[in-house]
């Protein structure tokens, strides 16, 4: 049987954590959505409560007071409304979740908090701004692994949803959930008509089934689990590290 990892809060229990007192809070964020026609719609899920243990347990090793809460596993879904049981979760609804788990990590003394979010349509700046003036006592940050996957020595073209990126991190984190490669959509996405909404400086929401015919943004036929397996052991070392820095700075020197 496995052991019982003390840095992750499902596992742990009352006889440990009577005694114990953590630094961080580190709650990962996914959603439960249509990934391509191959990926499971656990798939924001399964990436961000992994990178969040194995993170959690390199820098427990390493001395962090850390611990990892239970994911959340419904995220912003509002673009994608008429694609079958993708859960949408309302900001209004996130900021509800989060107040009041911040609330009872506030009043136990656990003053750092991190947000691993693991869904792009999750947007987390004006919720913080906000619980930070709630919560003055309280660290609050937000991490976004997947930005990582920007650097081309990981990718050729790791795509926007479910493309070569996330169909590696699948194949090496859960490769029983893969459909065969036969079934794997192109993940071509139509772009808008107006030339502004694609340079990014102007936004509009993408209806998700308008642009793409099998939900996917990125083409996935690159992809394989041995770079899945070496994304994702560099995500780890680096959300590792961030996690002790956090950890151990005293939140009233941050600035010097």
């Amino acid at each position: 049987m496995p052991a019982i990892r003390p840095y992750v809060l499902a596992d742990t229990n009352w006889k440990h954590l009577k005694d114990e007192n953590f630094d961080l809070a580190i709650l990962p964020w996914g959603a439960t959505e249509a990934h391509n026609y191959h990926l499971p719609y656990s798939t924001d899920v399964i990436e961000g409560t992994e990178i969040a243990e194995e993170s959690a347990k390199i820098a427990w090793e390493k001395g962090a007071k850390i611990i990892v809460l239970p994911t959340i596993p419904f995220g912003v879904n509002t673009g994608q409304k008429d694609i079958y049981l993708d859960i949408n979760l309302n900001p209004s609804t996130q900021f509800a979740i989060l107040k009041d788990i911040i609330t009872v990590l506030d009043r136990q003394g656990i003053k750092k908090f991190m947000l691993l979010n693991s869904h792009g349509g999750n947007n987390w700046k004006a919720i913080i701004r906000e619980l930070g003036l709630l919560f003055p006592e309280m660290f609050l940050c937000i991490s976004e692994w997947y930005k990582l996957a920007n650097d081309p020595k990981y990718f050729e073209e790791p795509g926007d949803h479910a493309g070569e990126m996330e169909t590696s991190m699948i194949l090496h984190l859960a490769p029983h959930l893969v459909l065969p490669e036969i079934e794997w959509g192109k993940g071509s996405e139509k772009q808008n008509t107006i030339r502004a909404f694609n340079e990014g400086w102007a936004w509009t929401e993408r209806p998700w089934s308008k642009i793409s015919e099998d939900t996917g943004v990125g083409n996935p036929a690159l992809s394989s689990p041995e770079k899945g397996k070496v994304f994702f052991n560099e995500v780890c070392k680096k959300m590792a590290e961030l996690f002790v820095s956090i950890a151990n700075t005293d939140i009233n020197e941050l600035y010097k």
